[in-house]
């Protein structure tokens, strides 16, 4: 039936123009001929688009073009203006001979079609949770990734974004179902890749996101975590149409650290040396000069750019279709010496003939990121550039010596730093990735009898990827360790081939409606990598010799196969509905993974979901509600994280033992492994609630869901040591996670004036609680990291810290905090950071550590979208607001601690005359234990509220009118200006409240997190 679509777009065209031959007499003592052009708001005309006469079912419909024209119409009429998919608009005439009309995209809309898996349905005929994200909104922001995109635009969905040239975004849906990952499922034209920086937005034609069992039910062992569905473009019927967008634009910081000049840090340098009674160092005394005051942050940062270049054609026939496209994006970094470019090149393409239909959709992109190596003396920026002291020049001939031949400023006995010269690394590490990525499907569709067609799909994700790494000789780093320069070329692999048979089914007798899709679905993955090293390299003058074979000291290589995998599933799904009234959905799949032994090596996903249209029983009569719709489904996932060998042992087979005097060579196994491994199986349920209201003007979606996580792969268990294990323990599936919550999106539009305007509001709650981690020994019940714990009836990665009692005020407060007499801090001193004895045994150690503020999970997510259009203007802003989180500022931390670092412009430390401060007293650390203690890292002093509102993003545009184009031979031109970024409103005293943290259990910890930069854009849609 979805191949027949194109004939009966032309068949419904033709009708309606007989219709409108056959009433047009009706009309004949009308006056006026109305033509214009019907597009969406980006300017893509609308063929088939429907235009009548309010009241009437007198009308047209737009050509290929999008244009239409109407004769003999009164001069007083007022027309409707539609289009599935689009808000429908009505339009006085008022005389005027040319109308030309903007519909802006209804995401929302009942009769949409989404793609669930293997099928498409009508969005009111769906029965489990699923978002749609509208591709116009995606492509408002500038974004390295799909994921990116996403923020803000989505209930349920949660996305942390950072600002790195080429960084993926950290996604979750509805919270995580594992302690390893919380990666989602990216389905892309049928074929299961992921959607990396790589793929380009600008190709994407419908986003769709399948949030519980009954709608992900169908991709079951990989599931868990959620599938986002994505559908890139496909030609139309008619002539070729080209389209260009451009947009370029400025990139910022949003804000740096507030830190000191030489002059002031030189100041309260000498007091905190005063302070400990020890004499000044020479570099802030006696040699001070204050010709050096280097600005690290000014060093380091950059205004940067962005370019993203988009020229697509698209057309076809009556039996063919065809879509290209290119791309150029570029993003010249923030930071000096980080920058991402990406070309891609698509083509999909369709051909029909008879019963039989082929096509397919092919991306080849290709990307080259450029950024500093990572080593041992790389470091962090956003810690280096705030702490490095400004004292230290970037370069000077005092610096210059074998070790050190750049005469990069690292400091010395007199400025001690031990924060890495970030303009050295850039100079010294030098590193270069390239990606060359083909990722498509290519099908053929037999249309069997009606009701009933087969489908055949292949599906290719194949990576070369290609890094080089350059060591040049120098050092970044005060007293680090002298290392050799080296190249290192790395060379890797990857490949994922997919086959797919697939039967689809739709059968109507009467009002029973049943349709569905079986078929089976077999995925080989693999990859390997080869990795050569050698030192010593050659350099002539400011020439860098690159190739591997110009250095001449000591090589090393290796490789291996790290991935090889296979994957075969059955699915299944039926959808039943009576009277689009009463709906019932099965859906299953049981697949078999090669990463499990042969004895749990198949899993079963099996969900059932139910609907009931309330609006269409006899006994509803509310007038002003258009739709109403229940929901509830109940179903079970998979997930797997684990390597493609973890359940097999390795093999030591370079061994050597002593026989009879005589060395032999043997093997052993040197590490454990569990070969009981299982799927982390994630059961979910879901209650959800649509409605439709005055007129379809608002719409309304509600859900509740509640997911139990049980088999999760947990690792440190204990094991005897007798078993000589090496290199960590197996992970076991003993883990369990429940995540429940509410979701709430509405809308509203307002299309009966002149200025149209339309709003979105997106709410999530997520709340997490660990209900098992495993057996790990009497009394122990939680995971212990760094900074969290994970604890039985806890929050995932709650933070557990050193709790904090402000500052001791004076020396009676010191001897009053004290168990039987004895002192609990005897170290400290007025003005230091009290510590509460948690635990009562009269010290602070560790085992003080408590739960300590709020979760690093937010209690509220929202997100608020606004568009508007008033004559030929356009104007639209998107707001991203997160409530409730705490989050742990490494940055402060180190800056706060007031060692071996530069210091905040705004610290105002105790003294006996300024008590009124909640900075600790300053001295040098060395032999006092009381300001060791003051910088403990695991404290709740570093905590702080990561809630924040931020304006994502705002853009104006302007569309010419046809008449202006005609001159000009153009079809349609808007230009636009961006603002990406532009405030947020937040209490954290970091650069960007937005953290992707330290892993899943450690997600609110900023280690010096790249901000989101503020961006300044402006851009050109043209067709031709």
């Amino acid at each position: 039936m979805k191949k027949n679509v194109p004939k009966l777009i032309k068949l419904a065209i033709t009708l309606t123009f007989c219709l409108f031959a056959f009433t047009n007499s009706a009309y004949s003592q009308s006056q006026i001929t109305i033509s214009g052009e019907i597009k969406g708001i980006d300017g893509t005309p609308l063929p088939g688009a429907n235009v009548l006469i309010s009241g009437t079912q007198t009308g047209s419909a737009a050509d290929f073009d999008g244009k239409f024209v109407l004769r003999n119409i009164p001069s007083n009429a007022v027309l409707d203006f539609s289009y599935i998919g689009f808000q429908s608009q009505s339009i006085e005439v008022n005389g005027r001979a040319t109308i030309n009309v903007v519909l802006i995209a209804d995401s929302n809309n009942l009769d949409e079609v989404v793609i669930i898996g293997y099928q498409s349905i009508r969005k009111k005929d769906l029965t489990g949770a699923v978002s749609v994200v509208d591709p116009i909104k995606i492509n408002k922001n500038i974004t390295n990734s799909l994921a990116e995109s996403l923020q803000g635009l989505a209930a349920g969905i949660t996305v942390r974004n950072g600002g790195q040239p080429g960084q993926n975004s950290q996604i979750e849906i509805r919270g995580a179902a594992s302690f390893v990952n919380s990666n989602p499922l990216y389905i892309i034209d049928g074929m299961i890749a992921d959607a990396n920086q790589t793929v380009n937005n600008n190709d994407i034609e419908s986003i769709q996101i399948l949030k519980d069992a009954s709608a992900a039910a169908i991709y079951g062992s990989r599931a868990a975590n959620g599938v986002i569905i994505i559908k890139t473009k496909s030609g139309k019927e008619g002539p070729l149409k080209i389209s260009v967008t451009l947009n370029t634009g400025i990139q910022q910081i949003p804000q740096t650290w507030d830190v000191m000049n030489s002059s002031q840090y030189a100041n309260l340098q000498k007091t905190s040396f005063t302070n400990s009674g020890l004499i000044p160092p020479s570099s802030v005394g006696a040699n001070f000069n204050p010709n050096i005051n280097t600005d690290w942050q000014n060093e380091v940062t950059q205004t940067g750019n962005t370019l993203d270049l988009n020229i697509g054609a698209s057309g076809g026939g009556k039996n063919s279709s065809y879509f290209l496209s290119a791309s150029q994006y570029e993003n010249k970094g923030v930071l000096i010496g980080r920058s991402f470019q990406r070309t891609t090149f698509r083509i999909n393409t369709q051909m029909k003939k008879g019963i039989v239909t082929i096509g397919e959709n092919l991306l080849l992109s290709n990307s080259n990121t450029k950024q500093p190596l990572g080593s041992f003396d790389t470091g962090n920026p956003f810690f280096d550039m705030v702490t490095m002291l400004p004292v230290i020049p970037v370069k000077g001939a005092e610096y210059i010596n074998a070790n050190n031949p750049g005469g990069w400023g690292i400091g010395t006995v007199d400025a001690v730093s031990f924060s890495k010269n970030q303009v050295a690394v850039t100079d010294v590490l030098r590193e270069r990735i390239n990606f060359a990525k083909i990722v498509g499907n290519a099908f053929v569709n037999v249309d069997i009898m009606e009701g009933l067609s087969y489908k055949f799909n292949v599906g290719i994700e194949a990576s070369y990827d290609f890094s080089k790494g350059i060591r040049r000789n120098g050092v970044t780093q005060f007293n680090a360790a002298v290392r050799p320069s080296f190249i290192a070329d790395n060379r890797s692999r990857f490949s994922s081939i997919l086959m797919e048979h697939t039967l689809n089914f739709n059968k109507k007798v009467g009002k029973h409606n049943l349709n569905g899709v079986v078929g089976i679905s077999d995925q080989q993955t693999k990859r390997d990598f080869s990795l050569a090293v050698r030192s010593d390299i050659t350099e002539l003058g400011d020439q860098i010799f690159t190739e591997i074979n110009s250095t001449t000291g000591t090589s090393v290589s290796e490789g291996a196969i790290t991935d090889d995998y296979r994957t075969f599933g059955y699915l299944g799904r039926i959808n039943y509905d009576y009277d689009s009234k009463y709906y019932l959905t099965l859906t299953g799949r049981i697949d078999e993974d090669s990463r499990f032994s042969k004895a749990h090596r198949t899993g079963n996903f099996p969900s059932i979901a139910g609907a009931w249209r309330i609006s269409k029983e006899s006994f509803f009569n509310v007038p002003w509600i258009n739709d109403l719709k229940v929901n509830a489904s109940y179903g079970e996932l998979g997930i797997v994280t684990l390597g493609s060998f973890d359940w097999q042992g390795t093999i030591n087979n370079n061994t050597r033992a002593i026989l009879g005097g005589v060395a032999q060579v043997g093997s052993y196994q040197a590490t454990l492994v569990n070969p009981d491994l299982r799927w982390e199986n994630r059961k979910t349920q879901n209650y959800g609630l649509e409605a439709s209201l005055f007129n379809n003007a608002v719409k309304l979606s509600a859900a509740y869901y509640n997911s139990l996580s049980e088999d999760a792969l947990v690792t440190n268990l204990p094991i005897a040591v007798y078993l000589g294990n090496l290199g960590g323990t197996p992970p076991v599936n003993a883990g369990s996670i429940r995540n429940t919550g509410f979701e709430l999106e509405a809308s509203y539009k307002n299309t009966s004036n002149e200025l149209k305007w339309n709003v979105g509001f997106n709410l999530t709650t997520i709340k997490n609680r660990v209900e098992e981690v495993g057996n790990r020994g009497e009394g122990i019940d939680y995971i212990q990291t760094g900074l969290t714990r994970s604890k039985v009836g806890q929050p995932l990665g709650q933070w557990y810290l050193l709790k904090t009692d402000g500052l001791f005020q004076s020396q009676a407060e010191i001897a009053a905090h004290s168990l039987n007499g004895n002192p609990i801090q005897p170290f400290a001193k007025p003005g230091d950071v009290k510590f509460i004895d948690v635990n009562g045994d009269g010290k602070i150690t560790d085992t003080d550590r408590d739960f300590s503020g709020s979760s690093s999970w937010p209690t509220l997510q929202t997100g608020i979208q606004f568009g508007a259009n008033y004559k030929n203007f356009d104007l639209s802003a998107q707001f991203v607001g997160v409530f409730g989180n705490e989050i742990f500022n490494s940055v402060r931390q180190q800056l706060d601690s007031y060692q071996n670092t530069n210091f905040r412009s705004d610290v105002n430390p105790w003294t006996a005359a300024n008590t009124n401060t909640s900075d600790p007293r300053i001295g040098v650390a060395t032999n006092d234990q009381g300001l060791v203690d003051n910088a403990r890292f695991s404290s709740d002093r570093w905590l702080e509220d990561g809630s924040y509102l931020r304006l994502r993003n705002i853009q104006l545009g302007y569309s010419f009118s046809e008449d202006v184009l005609k001159k000009v031979k153009i079809t349609g031109l808007r230009v636009y200006a961006t603002g990406q970024n532009l405030f947020t409103i937040t209490k954290y005293s970091g650069l960007d409240p937005d953290v992707q943290g330290n892993g899943i259990l450690e997600r609110g910890v900023d280690n010096g997190n790249w901000p989101a930069s503020r961006i300044i854009a402006f851009g050109v849609n043209l067709e031709f």
